[in-house]
């Protein structure tokens, strides 16, 4: 059995340069799917921006009976998105240094829009698989939420525990993943660098709010959204739609950030350098 409890939070690296697409789509050299391997237990893919402009980030984290895919990408087709592919190679190869049996996948979602869940059916029909429905019913009901939004839930995938918290604000089933194994906060799109769309404010303020009090007393490494849209350059963002991004910032934010954007929601401000808070109620 491995412990994921002591000395976390555990290092990891993100000594990565993200592919962000290629001038010419059609042309472009890399995989659809880019992996970094954070730890040894925990994997973050990127999928490529010249298959879908929006390259969301996913998570796959490993524990001792079963695994955890965060958000499944924004593409359904699997010659075009490999996913379960890809998901199935890295579950067989860290299954080949941590042999078990039985062992099982939950498929979650940060959230519920089109971008973090498209590629679900790929998981359809795949053995001792879970796979989370995206609506705010089944995700309380999945979890065991008994607060929403006030209250917390636990994800627990073999000694490897994570803490859910609800999240609204930006889409009405969101949940905010904290890993204590590594210490991540895992905001989905509550907290990236790009444009945050605030379809409720007073729902995401209350969000906000309660990340700020979570974080307080939990050590946080990295805050890690699930998509990467600002350039380096301070407010000045890509515009949606753009395959080709090279002059990203790195994906990981910390928690001064979420006290900026608490900050920004108190005066309804927009840009805020690593990020731009759009309101759309």
């Amino acid at each position: 059995m491995i412990d994921f409890r002591t000395n976390a939070p555990v290092a990891g690296s993100l000594d990565v340069q993200w592919h962000a697409g290629w001038p010419s789509p059609k042309h472009d050299p890399a995989p659809e799917i880019q992996v970094h391997a954070y730890s040894e237990h925990t994997v973050i893919l990127r999928q490529n921006k010249s298959v879908h402009y929006e390259a969301p980030f996913l998570f796959l984290l490993f524990g001792n009976e079963r695994a955890l895919l965060l958000d499944t990408g924004a593409t359904a087709d699997p010659a075009h998105f490999p996913l379960r592919t890809t998901v199935d190679m890295l579950m067989e190869r860290w299954l080949a240094r941590h042999p078990r049996a039985e062992y099982g996948l939950v498929v979650a979602h940060t959230h519920g829009h089109s971008d973090h869940i498209a590629g679900d059916r790929q998981f359809a029909d795949r053995l001792r698989t879970e796979v989370v429905g995206a609506s705010p019913e089944e995700v309380r009901s999945f979890f065991g939420f008994g607060d929403w939004p006030d209250g917390p839930a636990e994800l627990d995938l073999g000694g490897r525990v994570l803490d859910l918290l609800p999240g609204p604000g930006h889409q009405e089933a969101a949940i905010v993943f904290h890993d204590r194994h590594t210490g991540l906060l895992l905001t989905g799109d509550s907290l990236y660098p790009g444009r945050l769309y605030v379809q409720d404010t007073a729902a995401f303020t209350a969000t906000v709010d309660r990340l700020l009090a979570f974080c307080a007393n939990t050590p946080v490494t990295h805050i890690l959204g699930c998509h990467i849209e600002m350039t380096t350059t301070r407010d000045k963002d890509y515009p949606r739609g753009t395959t080709h991004q090279p002059d990203e910032p790195p994906l990981q934010l910390t928690t001064a950030h979420l006290r900026r954007l608490r900050s920004a929601l108190a005066v309804h401000e927009g840009p805020c350098g690593d990020f731009i808070v759009v309101y759309e109620e």
